[in-house]
């Protein structure tokens, strides 16, 4: 099967690859939920839902530093990764020995793609369309604020890090309901808190990854931002963009409850 990836890469892959390894996490969960049980042997470390296949599935390194002869070892004749999350060099290696192909999600839209592409080459088709369906359904039942509130979400301590325009997070604030006050900003811009205040920042959503945030971050920003919302918040419902998409919405409602 001769297919182009999100990158515009062309890339052939067996019919019905039985041999895969999947790099990008949220796309590991799409392959458990589509049902390729068997067919997926590899994963990164970072792959850890679902927890059956983190605890049994060959790990082959992270997603910023795959182990090649780990992969070398399974012999995939299906590679899955991503473009943001996976470093350039290591792809173009593994695609000079496997059919490697990659995603490159800065939307809902483009999440939608992929998940009908994977399904298409994983010979999942049926499914992965059913699961568009129900995940464009969701999104739209979400009862979204005449007014949309002024919002920064961190990714980072020390230094502060939020996103910007260019960004799958930034595309899942704007569907929640939130506005994102760096929304001129590009990719992920270090930002000091003092910002926020000047910025009017009303709504402040601090994530579970990549940096974990607790409780104690919100008390101390909130000596910063005494007047704002300061909110913990799941990041894999604003960041993963698999078969977890069909979980955000009602994340999204619940989360947008707690502002009001």
């Amino acid at each position: 099967m001769i297919t182009t990836d999100q990158c515009g890469r062309i890339v052939d892959i067996p019919d019905t690859p039985k041999l895969i390894v999947s790099l990008v996490p949220s796309q590991t969960e799409l392959l458990f939920d589509m049902g390729l049980r068997d067919e997926v042997l590899g994963i990164s470390k970072f792959c850890i839902h679902p927890d059956e296949w983190f605890r049994s599935k060959y790990r082959v390194g992270g997603t910023k530093n795959v182990n090649t002869d780990r992969i070398d070892a399974l012999q995939p004749d299906l590679i899955l990764a991503n473009k943001e999350e996976n470093v350039k060099e290591q792809i173009e290696e593994l695609a000079k020995k496997y059919p490697v192909w990659v995603s490159d999600i800065k939307n809902l839209e483009q999440a939608l793609d992929m998940i009908r592409q994977v399904g298409q080459i994983t010979g999942k088709a049926n499914q992965s369309d059913d699961l568009c369906v129900q995940i464009r359904t969701a999104f739209q039942s979400i009862n979204l604020p005449e007014k949309k509130p002024r919002t920064a979400y961190l990714i980072w301590r020390n230094p502060f890090m939020t996103v910007g325009s260019d960004t799958f997070i930034h595309a899942m604030l704007d569907l929640a309901g939130f506005e994102n006050i760096y929304k001129q900003k590009s990719r992920y811009p270090e930002i000091h808190p003092d910002e926020l205040r000047s910025m009017n920042c009303e709504v402040l959503l601090l994530s579970s990854e990549p940096y974990p945030f607790r409780e104690k971050h919100i008390q101390e920003l909130q000596e910063t931002l005494p007047d704002a919302k300061i909110l913990l918040t799941d990041g894999e419902m604003f960041s993963w963009y698999g078969s977890r998409l069909l979980k955000a919405p009602a994340y999204f409602q619940k989360l947008r409850e707690k502002v009001k």
